[in-house]
């Protein structure tokens, strides 16, 4: 790909990336401040936030800590709530399984839901994308999150103490993934599938942390393609 496409194509995602500063610096103060409060170093709470890269199931881990969980089932608990990271992969697969072992391990350690979200709505409308201009973009919108995600943490870590308690900032998560999901849902069977992942996380949420979401995703997932599948045949009947 020449340097003039590859370039365009890393400012395009650095573009789709800068928005979501205005989310990820005070998300990452907020887990700085609490890592500290909650007993962790600033050795422990950096090694997370720079390993995981993935808020909540940091908070998840976190909170579990406190009360003083299994290791294991610390360990079981955040990975359920980051399992999603695996449907994200599977879904970006088609655009970028032909890019190099390198390239792919970056791109892994990389995919979250705001990279997840950027490039996957630029790789629909724009599927003729060549995998270089692809793996390019998403590193591109990956640029500025990465490295304030994790000064962001560091900060709140470091003057945790004077940020005041009363500042409101636990808003932020919530409104993420409103903000993620919103311009995604285009479709009939991506509405049902959105319905139907909060009717059933909300009635399952008592269930242990994780737990709800797996069968609340599965559920989602299931009626998405169920619909979707009605759509085509019946689709096909009226051809």
């Amino acid at each position: 790909m020449p340097s003039s496409s590859r370039a365009l194509a890393y400012r395009q995602g650095l573009t789709g990336g800068l928005p979501f500063m205005f989310v990820v610096v005070p998300f990452g103060l907020l887990f700085g401040v609490v890592a500290m409060d909650a007993g962790l170093t600033l050795t422990q709470t950096m090694g997370m936030t720079m390993l995981v890269i993935a808020g909540a199931a940091q908070f998840t881990a976190l909170q579990m800590m406190v009360d003083n969980a299994g290791l294991w089932l610390i360990i079981a608990a955040a990975l359920a709530v980051n399992l999603r990271m695996a449907m994200y992969s599977a879904a970006l697969v088609p655009h970028l399984g032909k890019a190099p072992l390198w390239q792919r391990a970056l791109i892994a350690y990389m995919n979250f839901d705001q990279t997840y979200a950027v490039a996957s709505i630029a790789y629909e409308q724009n599927s003729d994308w060549p995998v270089e201009r692809k793996v390019t973009f998403f590193f591109g919108v990956a640029t500025p999150i990465v490295p304030t995600w994790i000064a962001a943490t560091l900060v709140g870590a470091l003057i945790g103490k004077s940020i005041p308690t009363d500042l409101g900032i636990d808003f932020i998560l919530p409104i993420t993934f409103i903000a993620l999901v919103g311009p995604m849902l285009r479709t009939v069977p991506q509405m049902i599938a959105a319905s139907v992942s909060v009717a059933v996380g909300l009635i399952l949420s008592g269930l242990p942390s994780g737990m709800g979401l797996l069968i609340a995703a599965a559920c989602a997932m299931a009626a998405g393609a169920a619909v979707e599948i009605w759509q085509e045949k019946r689709s096909a009947t009226w051809q």
